[in-house]
């Protein structure tokens, strides 16, 4: 695997019928038709709504179980990245009994003025947990914000990369990207009976 490839699978013991059925679980309860308009401007007759999984209980507990074996051998903390990443993040560490952390887009200015809240990151491995990925920018940001304040950071996990170039820009960064699924997965998945 080249650092350019986004690394994809079915966890471990997980049957490939399985994997398929979350996607269309996931691609059915956040694929949303109508006229939206996206933050470019532009207006779409399609719109993915993440934080749908992120809300329902039950289908987040799943996706975090299926994440879980995805989480690298000697990872110490789980960092979350506001705002998507922190139901993730905090239904991962439940699995996989690894701390959190929550990490804020900037410090907020009161109280304790900290970027990172929850587990103490400084010369810990860290991997950086998001809920999709497009383009990677804010992993870019926040993995430069952690590795300011000593976190090790190498890799980043994520529930669906689009694949819209995020795993070029984190490979450009020193960051390997994982991921759960894809958007090809999730478009497969509703295209199959």
């Amino acid at each position: 695997m080249t650092h350019t490839e986004t690394h994809t699978e079915t966890p471990a013991g997980t049957p490939a019928g399985a994997h398929t059925d979350l996607a269309r679980r996931i691609h059915a309860a956040s694929h949303l038709t109508g006229e939206f308009t996206l933050r470019s401007g532009r207006t779409a007759t399609e719109y993915f709504d993440k934080y749908r999984f992120e809300g329902d209980p039950v289908l987040l507990d799943e996706i975090a179980r299926r994440m879980a074996p995805l989480v690298p051998a000697g990872t110490e903390v789980l960092a979350g990245l506001e705002m998507g990443g922190i139901p993730v993040v905090t239904a991962l560490g439940r699995h996989t009994g690894l701390p959190c952390a929550f990490v804020r887009k900037q410090a907020k200015p009161y109280g304790t003025c900290r970027l990172a809240e929850g587990a103490e990151v400084a010369g810990r491995r860290v991997l950086v947990v998001e809920d999709v990925v497009t383009s990677g920018g804010q992993i870019v940001l926040s993995t430069a914000d952690l590795r300011a304040l000593g976190a090790r950071v190498a890799e980043a996990l994520c529930v669906i990369d689009r694949g819209q170039g995020g795993t070029g820009a984190l490979a450009a960064e020193g960051i390997r990207l994982l991921s759960l699924l894809t958007a090809d997965d999730l478009r497969a998945a509703a295209a199959t009976p």
